[in-house]
């Protein structure tokens, strides 16, 4: 993750931090930053080392890219699980094959058009429902 610095940028930043720290405090300031790092370096270490040893061995057999949240797309999780061939789904499967066998013959005969509903107008006289169980 680069959060979008380019060389260019933290030249700029260093300029800018030189001029408003100035001279004077900017070897103090430097130093301290050198310790943030320093110690942000040794808390990630310390985690890996603490997640290696509380999880063994089988640490190294994760696949992490799976357990990416980005990763997840409804719509793919739904078209998997519609699409997946386990025994599970069988009954399913054959359910769904006899439903469209049933809507092709019902398809056969002519759909009367829809109709449209009518949209109700709510005014101040007519108000929409309300359900005071609901809120």
């Amino acid at each position: 993750m680069d959060f979008g610095l380019t060389f260019e940028k933290l030249v700029l930043i260093g300029v800018i931090a030189a001029i408003v720290i100035g001279p004077e405090r900017l070897p103090v300031m430097a130093e301290k930053l050198a310790g943030l790092v320093r110690w942000v370096g040794e808390y990630v270490r310390d985690t890996k080392s603490r997640m290696r040893d509380e999880m063994g061995p089988e640490i190294d057999d994760v696949d992490w890219r799976k357990l990416d949240p980005r990763q997840y797309d409804p719509r793919r999780i739904i078209r998997d699980a519609l699409l997946d061939d386990s025994p599970a789904s069988a009954p399913v499967a054959a359910a769904a094959t006899t439903a469209t066998a049933t809507a092709a013959v019902a398809s056969a005969e002519p759909v009367p058009p829809r109709i449209p509903r009518e949209r109700p107008v709510f005014t101040r006289e007519t108000p929409p429902p309300f359900d005071s169980e609901a809120t």
